[in-house]
């Protein structure tokens, strides 16, 4: 079974509350599951996990290294645009990378415009809402 990871940056934690007109009303809980659910049809093994903390991000980009991941999904939220270290720690995988936005930054605030993941990302989903989040797990199961 292939092992990939989903890690979510700062205030992913708190979707279906948080500017629900912009990010929707699924929970990070619900995503959860709809990539727990598409990854057993493709026998994969996801770990799947959130953090506010840029450092515990860069921790667990460190452990997929280590640990031979086959894929990592990547929604950093407000740090795809600041963390030169979560795209140094990416930078370290020899595994498909697949950047996601629930909603589209391009079509955002200027600041959002440029992302530190997609340089060193094989692929990326913008717009898509959760299911951007399912067509990454399909993109991986591609490029596998």
């Amino acid at each position: 079974m292939k092992k990939i990871m989903i890690l979510n940056g700062p205030n992913l934690n708190m979707l279906g509350t948080r500017e629900p007109d912009i990010y929707g009303h699924q929970t990070l809980k619900d995503i959860e599951k709809m990539c727990h659910d598409k990854a057993s049809e493709l026998d994969y093994e996801i770990i799947f996990r959130q953090s506010n903390y840029e450092g515990q991000l860069v921790e667990w980009i460190q452990e997929a290294f280590k640990e031979n991941y086959e894929g990592l999904v990547i929604n950093a939220a407000a740090y795809t645009h600041t963390s030169v270290a979560i795209h140094d720690a990416l930078k370290l995988l020899g595994c498909p990378v697949i950047e996601v936005h629930l909603s589209d930054p391009k079509t955002r605030e200027e600041f959002r415009h440029f992302s530190y993941i997609e340089s060193v990302a094989a692929h990326g989903f913008s717009g898509h809402g959760a299911d951007g989040y399912i067509l990454a797990i399909k993109k991986l199961k591609d490029l596998l």
